[in-house]
């Protein structure tokens, strides 16, 4: 027992001295932070790469498919030819409900006061949308924001939006005073127009991924000239 206590403290000074080296500078003690059993926590080459996985300037052209939320609520697609410019393509449904009030005043272009008999009117009950698709087509300039977020663009630019409209009008037939009755018609509506898109894209994510939201102005062309509606919407797509 006394050999083993003997033997623990000749070489307990020694084993303090290999965990603690020091050097000595001008009476001070300083410890060799490179002489610590320090685990150096390596990084995979490909994790270190997947940061900001997609718009890398050497990657171009790449795609993204997804969904967008808001007027219209739509399947999206979109091409990126370079960093600075894309090509957008939407299909989707309008947000009917936004459009109740312009409905009801176009009642009027579907009515035939010339088939009314004497003392007859019309006056608009209800409708009912049966179908309201937009299709969207879009040119597109980017503008990178790193210095304000990284990931963040901007992107600005011209479109072509065509619109096809179904509904069911439901209306008062006004016969003389003591007889009235409710009749129905189907109206069919298909126009164009133009508009400006301008919006704001995000992807700094670790999955190709973006999140972008966007405003749009159209403006019709066939149907309705100088009729002009704010749409907009924000969404996500896969990028590959």
């Amino acid at each position: 027992m006394r050999l083993i206590l003997s033997l623990a403290i000749t070489l307990m000074p020694a084993m303090l001295l290999a965990q603690k080296p020091r050097v000595h500078h001008g009476g001070r003690t300083v410890h060799q932070r490179s002489n610590h059993n320090y685990n150096v926590i390596k990084i995979n080459r490909a994790k270190a790469r997947i940061v900001c996985p997609v718009f890398e300037d050497s990657g171009y052209p790449y795609q993204g498919i997804g969904f967008k939320l808001g007027d219209p609520f739509a399947f999206t697609y979109k091409f990126y030819a370079s960093k600075h410019f894309s090509f957008g393509l939407d299909f989707g449904r309008s947000a009917s409900g936004l459009y109740s009030r312009y409905y009801r005043e176009k009642f009027p272009d579907y009515t035939e006061p010339d088939t009314l008999g004497p003392g007859q009117s019309v006056e608009y009950l209800t409708h009912t949308v049966k179908a309201d698709w937009v299709g969207e087509i879009r040119a597109l300039y980017h503008i990178k924001l790193d210095k304000i977020s990284p990931g963040l663009q901007l992107y600005i630019g011209p479109g072509w939006e065509v619109r096809s409209l179904a509904l069911t009008y439901n209306y008062f037939v006004n016969d003389g005073p003591l007889e009235n009755k409710i009749e129905e018609t189907d109206a069919k509506r298909f126009t164009y127009g133009i508009q400006g898109t301008i919006g704001i894209e995000y992807s700094y994510f670790r999955l190709p991924m973006s999140a972008f939201m966007e405003l749009d102005v159209y403006n019709d062309l066939l149907k309705d000239p100088g009729y002009r509606r704010v749409q907009g919407g924000v969404g996500i797509r896969y990028v590959f």
